[in-house]
């Protein structure tokens, strides 16, 4: 699972007859990312074509791989793309006959950005602070002494503690108190125009090269919040996703809608008012190249998210089906979205469901057959087959409807076998959640039922949020419980980000879990005090997700959510697996938790919110296994070289009042 291959930067040729992507693969053994850009051509007929190497992939500040769309010539006879090699961001372009590629920019500052003019002739690119110069003022701040001021990340190491664009950097904070930016990236864009005939260059003015994306719209008022817009490419008309309705304490609206501006200043959309625009969570649109349609993808939360895309004729008003899912169609096979290449006449998209890792596959948009042309992963591929999931679907007390992903034990041995649970991201290929490190698969091959909860409509109220996620659990044990699948006695739960939030809530506010596994912090006095540092935004925020404000302040608020006021309820034993970014503010709580042998702690060095160095992912993967086996199933791994883990554990387990609790229980 830690070396799954994805796609990226799904793009079809002008033409429509060659489509080209990047697939990017986690090798554990350099603890590296290899990433190769292929062209194809859409009628399947032949493998596809190695084009170009595509570098180590660039990354967003919660760790996440940030997508990379190609941009292919007028002609077809190239593509364009930003790529870090050999530790400099370039915009090389590879042939689309595989003969060569080559780098365009060779600057002394990494690009940022780039497009290609109309006609093909001319690359445009923007760069920033000059590497050298980012260098030196890391080094001069090493040399005199970080100033601790609004922008400086309190709880990681100040020095170079981060990686940014595939090298060790000086981070500060910018837009809010969590996400962080290289040193110097406030330094202003300057775009460059290079003539691909003379290789001249000149400077371009910036204001001229806004992104198109950054189209503003104000409608009338009645057709609700405006979320994402997409510009018609080489037209006036802008197609528009709104949201509608009543809250009613949700923390969004919950319906969509989609639209179409016949331009940029008009006020009154043309709205489709088809079933299909209006049954399901409307999530991407795309223009059909060429006609009068949008393309629209519409997520159906009832059938766990599964996804289906539909075409609207803006003219007519008919809307007609293209294809349908179990899982993912459309791209977006990870948390970061991905359209799928379009053309007039097909789409080609990353395919994914729970049991089957992604692929690219051609879709015809009249007739919805559907063809595959590459399957990156074919030997997971046929050891999934052998995998049951199922879907899930369950009402809880309070009418709240949930779905879930559910791995059914395999080889369970006598009696009913114990369970896993986690609560958030279950979308697509189910490989281990959001941050991918819960082994769901393996949990079941080795006789652990697990499943996989997806997030409901997010309330306003932080305990109504929490206590949602509680109330899934809760449910879904006595359900499962109820039908014979699992013992209610032996529930194991984890996550990341509000998955861990949700499974500390459950630790502290249910009897239900045997055991805890958790890869972010939760909320706590150190937790405020450090991020309070960088200003107004974090009590903002604080009072919009928690309805917290400081300890002093909202003292009772805190005693519900802060694992440090519920120490006393916290009868699970904890496996911590944090990010070096993160694990400092968790420290009020996690101290006294290690001290009295109910939490372990391990720290990933160099790693943001979401890990993503391949052998982090490997031993996050692993012990979370051999976590749950232990405590669910009373197994340990004969490997010698975890004697000391197990023999930590085991210390742990003959204080732990759940442990006694289970023992006792047979």
């Amino acid at each position: 699972m830690v070396e799954v291959a994805d796609f990226s930067g799904v793009t079809v040729s002008p033409d429509g007859r060659s489509v080209a992507y990047r697939i990017e693969q986690p090798t554990v053994e350099r603890n590296t990312y290899d990433s190769v850009w292929f062209v194809q051509d859409m009628d399947a007929a032949s493998p596809p074509l190695r084009v170009a190497d595509g570098g180590t992939p660039l990354r967003e500040q919660a760790g996440l791989s940030i997508p990379v769309p190609p941009v292919w010539s007028p002609d077809g006879r190239w593509i364009y793309y930003r790529a870090l090699l050999d530790g400099r961001v370039d915009v090389w372009r590879a042939a689309a006959d595989g003969s060569g590629a080559e780098v365009l920019t060779q600057g002394p500052a990494d690009v940022r950005a780039f497009s290609l003019s109309a006609d093909g002739r001319e690359l445009h690119y923007s760069v920033g602070a000059p590497r050298e110069v980012v260098l030196a003022a890391e080094q001069a701040e090493y040399e005199r002494g970080i100033r601790i001021d609004r922008t400086v990340p309190l709880g990681q190491p100040l020095f170079r503690s981060g990686y940014v664009d595939g090298r060790l950097a000086t981070q500060r904070l910018k837009d809010n108190e969590v996400l962080r930016y290289p040193l110097l990236d406030d330094v202003p864009d300057r775009w460059t125009a290079l003539d691909l005939i003379t290789r001249e260059r000149r400077d371009l003015e910036p204001g001229r090269m806004s992104p198109a994306s950054l189209v503003n719209v104000e409608l009338a008022p009645g057709y609700g919040d405006v979320q994402m817009v997409w510009p018609e490419p080489a037209g006036r008309r802008i197609a528009l996703i709104t949201r509608t309705g009543e809250r009613n304490g949700l923390r969004d609206r919950p319906g969509t809608v989609l639209a179409v501006l016949p331009h940029a200043r008009a006020r009154t959309p043309v709205l489709c008012e088809a079933e299909a625009c209006t049954s399901g969570a409307i999530n991407a649109v795309q223009w059909r190249p060429g006609t009068e349609e949008v393309l629209f993808t519409v997520e159906a939360p009832s059938e766990g998210h599964a996804q289906s895309i539909h075409r609207w004729n803006v003219e007519t008003g008919a809307v007609h089906p293209v294809v349908r899912s179990r899982g993912l169609v459309n791209g977006g096979v990870r948390l970061m979205p991905s359209d799928c290449g379009v053309s007039t006449r097909t789409l080609a998209c990353v395919v994914a469901e729970p049991d089957r890792p992604p692929r690219l596959e051609r879709i015809d948009i009249d007739s919805g057959v559907r063809v595959e042309l590459f399957d990156p992963n074919p030997a997971l591929t046929a050891d999934m087959a052998a995998t049951r999931v199922r879907l899930l679907r369950w009402t809880d007390a309070n009418g709240q409807e949930f779905t879930g992903q559910f791995y059914p034990a395999r080889h369970p041995g006598p009696g009913r076998p114990p369970l896993f649970v986690s609560y958030y991201w279950c979308k697509g290929f189910v490989r281990g959640g959001l941050g991918e490190e819960l082994p769901f698969a393996s949990l079941a091959q080795d006789g652990i039922a697990a499943l996989c909860i997806t997030l409901a409509p997010s309330r306003e109220d932080g305990v109504e949020q929490y206590e949602q996620g509680r109330s899934a659990v809760e449910s879904v044990v006595a359900l499962l419980a109820a039908q014979g699948e699992i013992d209610p006695q032996r529930v194991g739960m984890g996550g990341l980000s509000l998955g861990s939030e949700i499974t500390m809530w459950t630790v502290m506010h249910s009897q239900v879990l045997t055991a805890a596994s958790v890869s972010s912090l939760g909320l706590s006095p150190l937790y405020h005090l450090l991020l309070s540092n960088f200003g107004d935004a974090f009590p903002t925020r604080l009072q919009a997700g928690w309805q917290l404000g400081a300890p002093e302040e909202t003292p009772e608020r805190w005693r519900q959510f802060s694992p440090l006021f519920n120490l006393d309820r916290i009868h699970a034993p904890i496996l911590m697996q944090l990010p070096e970014q993160e694990y400092i503010h968790s420290l009020d709580y996690a101290v006294p938790l290690m001290r009295e042998g109910r939490a372990d702690l391990y720290v990933f060095p160099h790693e943001p919110h979401q890990k993503f160095q391949p052998k982090h992912k490997l031993a996050v993967y692993e012990r979370n296994l051999d976590w749950f086996r232990f405590w669910l199933r009373g197994v340990e791994d004969p490997n010698p070289a975890k004697r000391a883990q197990y023999a930590h554990w085991r210390a742990m387990k003959a204080g732990s009042p759940v442990a006694a609790k289970r023992d006792d229980g047979g």
